[in-house]
């Protein structure tokens, strides 16, 4: 066989995608079974595996069609997938191009419902503290549909009810697709605005489809994130949604929201009457009352003999202002022979007195350091004269004029005769010098011996 009979391993491949691609068996697949391998990618395409018992497939979800899902797929969870077969060519290997999911057994939105609910549960936003409803709102918001029996319902009862609050509606889109982007947005224009005591956001009765909208994590966060407390009527008495839980107060029916969101006023003034009345006996009493007090205190003695509630407390002032007398003369004497102390002690530091003593003092001892300098220095000039005396005794001069003389040869002071030359030599007398010429040396006998 020659070599151009055989095909490439990209031929091959080309050729079997291409089986997959026109096969009118795999374009549209109906395919059930366990996600294996699933791991969430956010954005982005979502890859996994389909098995059962005894086969796996490779699958895959492009982004468009997953973010449609209303409940997150998790590796275990049996479903129904719709979606064609083809090939990867780069790796050789067959797989489902995922365009619908939905799990197997339970319907897709309770799933998503399930999901969310317990997603929410575990953030805490259903355990997290409510916001009191105002018990004598002015202004109340409504989102709702225009349209429906839901803001009528609300209208009439506030009005039996409660005539003086005011009713405004933020008309929303209540089911469908755009239904909970618009319920986002106008829950945070009723926010903005400030001016609401009450927001009450609900619609009629469905099916979970209908309803699904107040079932969106959006709606759900954004109920949480309001500053206005929320009533919550979405559905039949039986439908619980997500926004019920989220709300600050949950209702059957709309008609139930209005009478939660404001007191009847009928009753009201009633009890304002009612508090009146027994404001007026109250204080009608505690008047009798302090009358009563009054009368009791202006017959006691005080005030028939107002002088002896005095009596008392002067006899307790004669005592004080003795007691002050006393303890003033007491400080006086001590301050007057504290006076008289200091006085002597100042008499026995005049500065005077220790001027003139001080003087006395420098005097004597002017007279002592007069008398011992002049000891010092007659004892140095007897002591410079006895030293003067011996340098005198030992001055060369002072032998030289007892006769004696030295000779001096070649600048030379001549010790012994061994340093004598024969030759010119000058001899130091007393009153002069003389020049001689050595012509003979003769030493005694000793120093011949040495030699």
């Amino acid at each position: 066989m020659a070599t151009n009979d055989y095909l490439t391993v990209t031929a091959l491949t080309q050729y079997l995608k291409r089986k997959f691609d026109v096969d009118p068996y795999l374009g549209k697949i109906y395919l059930t079974g366990e996600i294996s391998n699933f791991r969430l990618r956010p954005h982005a395409h979502q890859y996994f595996s389909l098995k059962d018992d005894h086969a796996k497939i490779n699958a895959i979800m492009f982004r468009s069609a997953f973010e449609k899902l209303k409940f997150t797929p998790e590796t275990g969870m049996k479903v129904l997938v719709t979606g064609r077969i083809s090939l990867y060519e780069p790796s050789g290997s067959y797989q489902i191009y995922v365009e619908r999911m939905e799990p197997d057994g339970i319907g897709q939105l309770y799933q998503a419902y399930e999901q969310l609910k317990k997603k929410l549960e575990i953030e805490g936003l259903f355990s997290a503290p409510k916001r009191p409803l105002p018990r004598f709102p002015k202004r109340i918001a409504v989102i709702t549909s225009p349209s429906g029996a839901v803001i009528r319902d609300i209208i009439t009862t506030t009005r039996r009810r409660y005539p003086i609050a005011q009713i405004v509606l933020y008309p929303a889109v209540v089911q469908g697709d755009g239904a909970a982007p618009d319920l986002v947005r106008q829950i945070q224009r009723v926010n903005a605005d400030g001016r609401y005591d009450t927001l009450i956001i609900g619609r009629g009765g469905g099916s979970i489809e209908d309803l699904w909208p107040f079932n969106e994590e959006s709606v759900a966060r954004a109920i949480a994130a309001s500053r206005i407390p929320i009533i919550s009527s979405v559905g039949h008495e039986t439908d619980t949604t997500i926004a019920d839980l989220v709300a600050d107060v949950r209702a059957a029916t709309p008609t139930a929201a209005a009478e939660l969101a404001v007191p009847v006023l009928n009753d009201e003034i009633l009890k304002l009457q009612q508090q009146r009345t027994r404001l007026y006996n109250a204080m009608a009493n505690r008047i009798n009352f302090q009358q009563e007090r009054l009368n009791k205190l202006l017959k006691a003695y005080v005030f028939q003999q107002p002088q002896r509630l005095y009596e008392t407390y002067v006899q307790r002032l004669d005592h004080a202002q003795q007691g002050l007398q006393r303890n003033m003369q007491a400080q006086l004497r001590q301050q007057g022979q504290r006076v008289a102390l200091a006085k002597q002690g100042l008499r026995s530091r005049n500065p005077l007195t220790r001027v003139q003593r001080g003087q006395q003092d420098v005097a004597q001892l002017r007279t002592r350091l007069t008398a011992a300098a002049t000891r010092y220095l007659a004892a140095q000039q007897e002591k410079v004269g006895r030293l003067a005396n011996g340098l005198d005794y030992l001055s060369p001069l002072k032998i030289m004029g007892r006769g004696y003389g030295y000779v001096v040869q070649d600048d030379h002071v001549v010790r012994h005769i061994t340093d004598l030359k024969l030759a010119a030599a000058t001899i130091h007398l007393d009153g002069g010098t003389a020049s001689a010429e050595i012509t003979g040396i003769t030493p005694d006998k000793e120093t011949q011996q040495d030699d």
